[in-house]
Protein backbone atom coordinates (compact mmCIF):
# COMPACT_ATOMS: atom_id res chain seq x y z
CA UNK A 1 0.00 0.00 0.00
CA UNK A 2 1.51 3.26 -1.15
CA UNK A 3 1.29 5.84 1.60
CA UNK A 4 -0.49 9.13 0.42
CA UNK A 5 1.50 12.03 0.58
CA UNK A 6 -0.29 15.51 0.84
CA UNK A 7 1.93 18.66 0.42
CA UNK A 8 0.38 21.30 2.53
CA UNK A 9 1.06 24.39 0.30
CA UNK A 10 -0.44 28.03 0.94
CA UNK A 11 -3.29 28.25 -1.64
CA UNK A 12 -3.04 30.81 -4.63
CA UNK A 13 -5.90 32.42 -5.28
CA UNK A 14 -7.93 30.45 -8.44
CA UNK A 15 -11.00 31.08 -10.30
CA UNK A 16 -13.16 27.67 -10.18
CA UNK A 17 -16.62 28.99 -10.09
CA UNK A 18 -15.99 31.59 -7.14
CA UNK A 19 -19.18 32.94 -7.85
CA UNK A 20 -21.06 29.68 -7.71
CA UNK A 21 -19.12 28.48 -4.98
CA UNK A 22 -19.93 31.30 -2.96
CA UNK A 23 -23.58 29.93 -3.15
CA UNK A 24 -22.52 26.49 -1.38
CA UNK A 25 -23.29 26.20 2.10
CA UNK A 26 -20.20 23.72 2.79
CA UNK A 27 -21.34 22.27 5.79
CA UNK A 28 -24.50 20.90 3.98
CA UNK A 29 -22.37 18.31 2.07
CA UNK A 30 -20.51 15.08 3.45
CA UNK A 31 -17.62 13.25 2.20
CA UNK A 32 -16.94 9.97 2.87
CA UNK A 33 -13.11 9.19 3.05
CA UNK A 34 -11.76 5.46 1.67
CA UNK A 35 -8.32 4.11 2.26
CA UNK A 36 -6.61 1.45 4.45
CA UNK A 37 -3.97 3.65 5.64
CA UNK A 38 -5.43 5.39 8.93
CA UNK A 39 -2.71 8.23 8.50
CA UNK A 40 -4.31 9.05 4.98
CA UNK A 41 -7.63 8.50 6.47
CA UNK A 42 -7.06 11.32 9.57
CA UNK A 43 -5.09 13.75 6.90
CA UNK A 44 -8.00 13.76 4.91
CA UNK A 45 -10.32 14.37 7.47
CA UNK A 46 -8.71 16.94 8.98
CA UNK A 47 -7.78 18.51 5.64
CA UNK A 48 -11.54 18.20 4.71
CA UNK A 49 -13.01 19.64 8.01
CA UNK A 50 -10.94 22.86 8.06
CA UNK A 51 -12.86 23.42 4.79
CA UNK A 52 -16.17 22.99 6.73
CA UNK A 53 -17.19 19.55 4.80
CA UNK A 54 -18.68 16.68 6.45
CA UNK A 55 -16.61 13.93 6.95
CA UNK A 56 -17.36 9.95 6.90
CA UNK A 57 -14.52 7.64 6.44
CA UNK A 58 -14.08 4.25 6.30
CA UNK A 59 -11.29 1.50 5.86
CA UNK A 60 -12.07 -1.15 3.07
CA UNK A 61 -14.52 -1.30 -0.01
CA UNK A 62 -17.37 -3.31 2.33
CA UNK A 63 -17.11 -0.53 4.98
CA UNK A 64 -17.41 2.06 2.47
CA UNK A 65 -20.66 0.41 0.60
CA UNK A 66 -22.27 -0.06 3.56
CA UNK A 67 -21.75 3.52 5.19
CA UNK A 68 -22.98 5.25 1.51
CA UNK A 69 -25.98 2.96 1.42
CA UNK A 70 -27.21 4.38 4.88
CA UNK A 71 -25.62 7.57 4.92
CA UNK A 72 -25.86 8.18 1.12
CA UNK A 73 -22.74 10.63 1.16
CA UNK A 74 -22.39 13.56 -1.67
CA UNK A 75 -19.22 12.63 -2.71
CA UNK A 76 -16.52 9.26 -2.24
CA UNK A 77 -12.69 9.94 -2.05
CA UNK A 78 -11.91 6.03 -3.22
CA UNK A 79 -8.35 4.44 -2.88
CA UNK A 80 -7.57 2.16 -5.52
CA UNK A 81 -5.28 -0.08 -3.89
CA UNK A 82 -7.04 -2.05 -1.04
CA UNK A 83 -7.07 -5.38 -0.07
CA UNK A 84 -10.21 -7.76 -0.45
CA UNK A 85 -11.74 -5.58 -2.95
CA UNK A 86 -10.07 -2.79 -4.25
CA UNK A 87 -11.18 0.53 -5.39
CA UNK A 88 -12.57 -0.43 -9.22
CA UNK A 89 -14.34 -3.20 -7.58
CA UNK A 90 -16.08 -1.23 -5.26
CA UNK A 91 -16.63 1.54 -7.49
CA UNK A 92 -18.63 -1.29 -9.39
CA UNK A 93 -20.83 -2.23 -6.82
CA UNK A 94 -21.92 1.02 -5.61
CA UNK A 95 -23.02 1.91 -9.43
CA UNK A 96 -24.78 -1.04 -9.71
CA UNK A 97 -27.14 -0.17 -6.41
CA UNK A 98 -29.45 2.40 -7.69
CA UNK A 99 -29.52 3.83 -3.79
CA UNK A 100 -25.82 4.71 -4.58
CA UNK A 101 -25.66 5.01 -7.83
CA UNK A 102 -25.76 8.69 -8.21
CA UNK A 103 -22.80 9.69 -6.03
CA UNK A 104 -20.09 10.76 -7.37
CA UNK A 105 -16.31 9.13 -6.75
CA UNK A 106 -13.35 10.74 -7.13
CA UNK A 107 -10.16 8.21 -7.35
CA UNK A 108 -7.31 7.98 -5.04
CA UNK A 109 -4.50 6.48 -7.00
CA UNK A 110 -0.83 6.54 -7.25
CA UNK A 111 -1.62 4.70 -10.64
CA UNK A 112 -1.09 6.79 -13.48
CA UNK A 113 -0.76 4.28 -16.58
CA UNK A 114 -3.60 5.02 -19.31
CA UNK A 115 -4.90 1.63 -18.75
CA UNK A 116 -5.73 2.48 -15.23
CA UNK A 117 -7.69 5.44 -15.84
CA UNK A 118 -9.65 3.80 -18.40
CA UNK A 119 -10.58 1.63 -15.86
CA UNK A 120 -11.41 3.96 -13.67
CA UNK A 121 -13.77 5.68 -15.67
CA UNK A 122 -15.14 2.21 -16.59
CA UNK A 123 -16.04 1.88 -13.47
CA UNK A 124 -17.99 5.08 -12.70
CA UNK A 125 -15.20 7.28 -11.74
CA UNK A 126 -16.05 11.25 -11.71
CA UNK A 127 -12.55 12.47 -11.56
CA UNK A 128 -8.88 10.96 -10.59
CA UNK A 129 -6.33 13.05 -8.12
CA UNK A 130 -2.99 11.23 -8.17
CA UNK A 131 -1.03 10.90 -4.82
CA UNK A 132 1.17 12.65 -4.06
CA UNK A 133 -0.91 15.31 -4.49
CA UNK A 134 -1.40 19.13 -2.85
CA UNK A 135 -3.88 20.86 -0.79
CA UNK A 136 -5.26 23.25 -3.01
CA UNK A 137 -5.60 20.56 -6.31
CA UNK A 138 -7.46 18.62 -3.45
CA UNK A 139 -10.26 21.02 -2.38
CA UNK A 140 -10.22 22.19 -6.25
CA UNK A 141 -11.46 19.13 -7.67
CA UNK A 142 -13.63 17.95 -4.26
CA UNK A 143 -15.53 21.50 -5.36
CA UNK A 144 -15.72 20.51 -8.75
CA UNK A 145 -18.28 17.91 -7.80
CA UNK A 146 -19.59 19.58 -5.10
CA UNK A 147 -20.91 22.21 -7.18
CA UNK A 148 -21.85 19.66 -9.79
CA UNK A 149 -23.91 18.13 -6.70
CA UNK A 150 -25.22 21.43 -6.07
CA UNK A 151 -25.95 22.39 -9.59
CA UNK A 152 -27.84 18.97 -9.67
CA UNK A 153 -30.20 19.51 -6.92
CA UNK A 154 -31.25 22.78 -8.27
CA UNK A 155 -32.17 21.59 -11.54
CA UNK A 156 -34.10 18.55 -9.56
CA UNK A 157 -35.73 21.18 -7.88
CA UNK A 158 -36.71 23.24 -10.39
CA UNK A 159 -38.35 20.36 -12.27
CA UNK A 160 -40.15 18.92 -9.23
CA UNK A 161 -41.38 22.70 -8.73
CA UNK A 162 -42.12 22.76 -12.63
CA UNK A 163 -44.03 18.96 -12.48
CA UNK A 164 -46.40 20.75 -9.24
CA UNK A 165 -47.10 23.97 -11.32
CA UNK A 166 -47.62 21.82 -14.59
CA UNK A 167 -50.07 19.11 -12.47
CA UNK A 168 -51.69 22.40 -10.62
CA UNK A 169 -52.70 23.81 -14.19
CA UNK A 170 -53.89 20.57 -15.68
CA UNK A 171 -55.69 20.04 -12.63
CA UNK A 172 -57.00 23.46 -12.97
CA UNK A 173 -58.06 23.43 -16.64
CA UNK A 174 -60.01 20.10 -16.27
CA UNK A 175 -62.27 20.89 -13.19
CA UNK A 176 -62.52 24.17 -15.37
CA UNK A 177 -64.06 22.33 -18.01
CA UNK A 178 -65.45 19.25 -16.37
CA UNK A 179 -67.31 21.55 -13.86
CA UNK A 180 -68.54 24.82 -16.79
CA UNK A 181 -69.38 21.93 -19.29
CA UNK A 182 -72.63 20.32 -17.79
CA UNK A 183 -74.34 23.60 -17.14
CA UNK A 184 -72.97 25.43 -20.62
CA UNK A 185 -74.79 22.54 -22.33
CA UNK A 186 -77.98 23.07 -20.70
CA UNK A 187 -78.09 26.93 -21.80
CA UNK A 188 -76.65 26.04 -25.08
CA UNK A 189 -79.59 23.45 -25.29
CA UNK A 190 -81.89 26.36 -23.96
CA UNK A 191 -80.90 28.98 -26.78
CA UNK A 192 -81.00 26.77 -29.50
CA UNK A 193 -84.75 25.74 -28.23
CA UNK A 194 -85.48 29.51 -28.55
CA UNK A 195 -83.82 30.29 -32.00
CA UNK A 196 -85.53 27.07 -33.24
CA UNK A 197 -88.71 28.30 -32.11
CA UNK A 198 -88.96 32.15 -32.06
CA UNK A 199 -88.67 33.90 -34.67
CA UNK A 200 -87.41 38.03 -35.42
CA UNK A 201 -91.15 38.85 -35.91
CA UNK A 202 -92.24 38.11 -32.72
CA UNK A 203 -89.33 39.76 -30.49
CA UNK A 204 -87.81 41.98 -32.95
CA UNK A 205 -85.07 42.44 -35.51
CA UNK A 206 -82.28 43.48 -32.69
CA UNK A 207 -83.35 41.09 -29.89
CA UNK A 208 -83.51 38.40 -31.59
CA UNK A 209 -79.99 38.92 -33.42
CA UNK A 210 -78.60 39.11 -29.77
CA UNK A 211 -80.22 36.04 -28.70
CA UNK A 212 -78.39 34.56 -32.07
CA UNK A 213 -75.34 35.80 -31.13
CA UNK A 214 -75.55 34.20 -27.84
CA UNK A 215 -76.93 30.99 -29.13
CA UNK A 216 -73.84 30.81 -31.30
CA UNK A 217 -71.23 31.38 -28.63
CA UNK A 218 -72.76 29.26 -26.32
CA UNK A 219 -72.14 26.48 -29.07
CA UNK A 220 -68.57 27.70 -29.27
CA UNK A 221 -67.55 27.69 -25.45
CA UNK A 222 -69.42 24.52 -25.40
CA UNK A 223 -66.74 23.16 -27.78
CA UNK A 224 -64.40 24.80 -26.12
CA UNK A 225 -64.94 23.09 -23.13
CA UNK A 226 -65.02 19.75 -24.50
CA UNK A 227 -61.69 20.43 -26.22
CA UNK A 228 -60.19 21.71 -23.19
CA UNK A 229 -61.67 18.68 -21.26
CA UNK A 230 -60.38 16.28 -23.96
CA UNK A 231 -56.40 18.15 -24.24
CA UNK A 232 -56.17 18.25 -20.77
CA UNK A 233 -56.94 14.41 -20.37
CA UNK A 234 -54.81 13.69 -23.26
CA UNK A 235 -51.78 15.67 -21.79
CA UNK A 236 -52.17 13.49 -18.03
CA UNK A 237 -52.27 10.61 -19.88
CA UNK A 238 -55.84 10.00 -18.21
CA UNK A 239 -57.51 9.33 -21.85
CA UNK A 240 -57.02 6.04 -23.47
CA UNK A 241 -56.62 4.93 -26.69
CA UNK A 242 -58.67 2.55 -27.81
CA UNK A 243 -58.52 0.44 -31.05
CA UNK A 244 -60.90 -1.01 -32.97
CA UNK A 245 -61.74 -1.81 -36.18
CA UNK A 246 -64.61 0.14 -37.80
CA UNK A 247 -66.03 1.44 -41.36
CA UNK A 248 -64.70 4.97 -41.20
CA UNK A 249 -67.55 5.56 -43.90
CA UNK A 250 -70.07 5.18 -41.17
CA UNK A 251 -68.13 8.21 -39.56
CA UNK A 252 -68.03 10.43 -42.40
CA UNK A 253 -72.06 10.10 -42.52
CA UNK A 254 -72.75 10.60 -39.57
CA UNK A 255 -70.28 13.58 -39.57
CA UNK A 256 -72.30 14.99 -42.51
CA UNK A 257 -75.96 14.74 -40.95
CA UNK A 258 -74.69 16.56 -37.61
CA UNK A 259 -73.33 19.27 -39.66
CA UNK A 260 -75.45 19.64 -42.57
CA UNK A 261 -78.33 21.54 -40.66
CA UNK A 262 -75.36 24.05 -39.35
CA UNK A 263 -73.80 24.39 -43.09
CA UNK A 264 -77.42 24.68 -44.37
CA UNK A 265 -77.63 28.19 -41.48
CA UNK A 266 -74.93 30.04 -44.31
CA UNK A 267 -76.36 28.44 -46.90
CA UNK A 268 -73.11 25.92 -47.37
CA UNK A 269 -73.58 22.90 -48.71
CA UNK A 270 -71.56 19.70 -47.46
CA UNK A 271 -70.46 17.16 -50.42
CA UNK A 272 -69.62 13.95 -49.86
CA UNK A 273 -70.05 10.75 -51.93
CA UNK A 274 -71.76 7.80 -50.01
CA UNK A 275 -70.77 5.63 -52.40
CA UNK A 276 -67.20 5.52 -51.59
CA UNK A 277 -68.23 1.87 -50.12
CA UNK A 278 -66.68 0.00 -46.81
CA UNK A 279 -63.24 1.30 -45.90
CA UNK A 280 -62.39 -0.31 -42.59
CA UNK A 281 -59.75 1.11 -40.00
CA UNK A 282 -58.23 0.78 -36.98
CA UNK A 283 -58.83 3.38 -34.75
CA UNK A 284 -59.87 4.88 -31.92
CA UNK A 285 -63.44 6.04 -33.37
CA UNK A 286 -64.01 8.26 -30.75
CA UNK A 287 -60.87 10.45 -31.02
CA UNK A 288 -61.31 9.94 -34.83
CA UNK A 289 -65.12 11.49 -34.55
CA UNK A 290 -63.27 14.28 -32.26
CA UNK A 291 -60.48 15.32 -35.50
CA UNK A 292 -63.45 15.13 -38.24
CA UNK A 293 -65.76 17.56 -36.38
CA UNK A 294 -62.77 19.96 -35.54
CA UNK A 295 -62.04 19.81 -38.83
CA UNK A 296 -65.24 19.98 -40.29
CA UNK A 297 -66.59 23.43 -37.94
CA UNK A 298 -63.50 25.08 -38.50
CA UNK A 299 -64.52 24.63 -42.40
CA UNK A 300 -67.73 26.05 -41.67
CA UNK A 301 -66.40 28.73 -39.43
CA UNK A 302 -63.99 30.39 -41.93
CA UNK A 303 -66.61 29.32 -45.21
CA UNK A 304 -68.18 32.42 -46.85
CA UNK A 305 -72.20 32.09 -47.17
CA UNK A 306 -72.78 30.24 -50.05
CA UNK A 307 -69.65 28.22 -50.86
CA UNK A 308 -69.57 24.08 -50.35
CA UNK A 309 -67.56 22.17 -48.51
CA UNK A 310 -66.62 18.73 -49.58
CA UNK A 311 -65.61 15.20 -47.57
CA UNK A 312 -62.64 13.67 -49.46
CA UNK A 313 -60.84 9.74 -49.06
CA UNK A 314 -57.89 8.68 -50.34
CA UNK A 315 -56.94 5.19 -49.51
CA UNK A 316 -53.40 5.42 -49.88
CA UNK A 317 -50.81 2.52 -48.94
CA UNK A 318 -51.41 1.46 -44.96
CA UNK A 319 -53.58 4.78 -44.59
CA UNK A 320 -56.74 6.27 -45.50
CA UNK A 321 -56.69 9.92 -45.90
CA UNK A 322 -59.73 11.68 -44.90
CA UNK A 323 -60.12 15.23 -45.89
CA UNK A 324 -62.39 18.26 -45.16
CA UNK A 325 -61.89 20.60 -47.70
CA UNK A 326 -63.85 24.50 -47.62
CA UNK A 327 -63.15 27.27 -49.87
CA UNK A 328 -62.41 29.71 -47.75
CA UNK A 329 -60.25 32.62 -47.15
CA UNK A 330 -57.53 30.63 -46.97
CA UNK A 331 -54.52 30.15 -44.70
CA UNK A 332 -50.95 32.40 -45.21
CA UNK A 333 -47.62 30.50 -45.88
CA UNK A 334 -46.39 32.05 -42.33
CA UNK A 335 -49.04 31.23 -40.18
CA UNK A 336 -49.25 27.17 -41.43
CA UNK A 337 -46.24 26.53 -39.50
CA UNK A 338 -47.60 27.17 -36.71
CA UNK A 339 -51.19 26.41 -37.05
CA UNK A 340 -50.92 23.19 -34.45
CA UNK A 341 -49.47 25.25 -31.57
CA UNK A 342 -52.08 25.97 -28.91
CA UNK A 343 -53.31 29.74 -28.34
CA UNK A 344 -53.52 30.72 -31.68
CA UNK A 345 -56.97 32.65 -32.05
CA UNK A 346 -58.63 32.84 -35.53
CA UNK A 347 -61.87 34.43 -36.60
CA UNK A 348 -64.00 33.11 -38.70
CA UNK A 349 -66.49 34.81 -41.75
CA UNK A 350 -68.92 35.76 -38.89
CA UNK A 351 -66.48 36.65 -36.48
CA UNK A 352 -66.19 33.10 -34.98
CA UNK A 353 -63.26 33.17 -32.27
CA UNK A 354 -61.63 29.69 -32.34
CA UNK A 355 -58.56 29.36 -29.73
CA UNK A 356 -56.60 27.15 -31.71
CA UNK A 357 -56.60 24.19 -28.88
CA UNK A 358 -58.99 22.37 -31.42
CA UNK A 359 -56.23 21.88 -34.00
CA UNK A 360 -53.91 20.59 -31.62
CA UNK A 361 -56.00 18.09 -30.11
CA UNK A 362 -56.36 16.91 -33.63
CA UNK A 363 -53.16 16.14 -34.32
CA UNK A 364 -52.36 14.59 -30.70
CA UNK A 365 -55.42 12.76 -31.47
CA UNK A 366 -54.13 11.55 -34.82
CA UNK A 367 -50.43 10.51 -33.67
CA UNK A 368 -51.82 8.67 -30.62
CA UNK A 369 -53.60 6.17 -33.16
CA UNK A 370 -50.87 5.93 -35.75
CA UNK A 371 -51.41 8.51 -37.98
CA UNK A 372 -51.02 12.61 -38.75
CA UNK A 373 -52.71 15.37 -39.55
CA UNK A 374 -51.81 17.90 -42.51
CA UNK A 375 -53.01 20.98 -43.86
CA UNK A 376 -52.85 22.57 -47.53
CA UNK A 377 -54.12 25.92 -48.00
CA UNK A 378 -54.29 28.57 -51.00
CA UNK A 379 -54.86 32.09 -49.41
CA UNK A 380 -58.09 33.22 -50.33
CA UNK A 381 -58.89 30.19 -51.95
CA UNK A 382 -59.51 28.00 -49.39
CA UNK A 383 -57.99 25.24 -47.44
CA UNK A 384 -57.92 21.40 -46.84
CA UNK A 385 -57.49 19.74 -43.61
CA UNK A 386 -56.22 15.85 -43.44
CA UNK A 387 -56.17 13.24 -41.41
CA UNK A 388 -54.59 9.93 -41.76
CA UNK A 389 -56.40 6.69 -39.99
CA UNK A 390 -53.97 3.66 -40.51
CA UNK A 391 -56.29 1.22 -42.08
CA UNK A 392 -57.34 -2.26 -40.99
CA UNK A 393 -54.14 -4.25 -41.56
CA UNK A 394 -56.58 -6.95 -43.62
CA UNK A 395 -57.40 -3.50 -45.55
CA UNK A 396 -53.63 -2.23 -46.13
Amino acid sequence: MIFCSILLLKPNHMDFGESFESSINRSDYTILVVDDVVSNVLLLKILLTKENFKVLTANNGYTCIEIAQNNHPDLILLDVMMPDINGFETAEKLKSDPATADIPIIFLTALNAPSDLVKGFQVGANDFLTKPFNKEELVMRVMRQIQLVFAKRIIESQNAELKRTISNRDKMYSVIAHDLRSPMASIRMVLNLLVSTISSELIGEELFSLLDKANKESEETHDLLDNLLKWTKSQTGRINVVHQNFDISDVLIGIEDIFSLIAENKKQKINFDKQTGSIMVRADKDMLNTVLRNFMSNAIKFTPEGKDIDILVDKQDKFVKVSIRDHGVGISPERIATLFSAGQTTYGTNNEEGSGLGLQLCQDFARKNGGDVMVESVLGEGSTFSVFVPLMPEEA
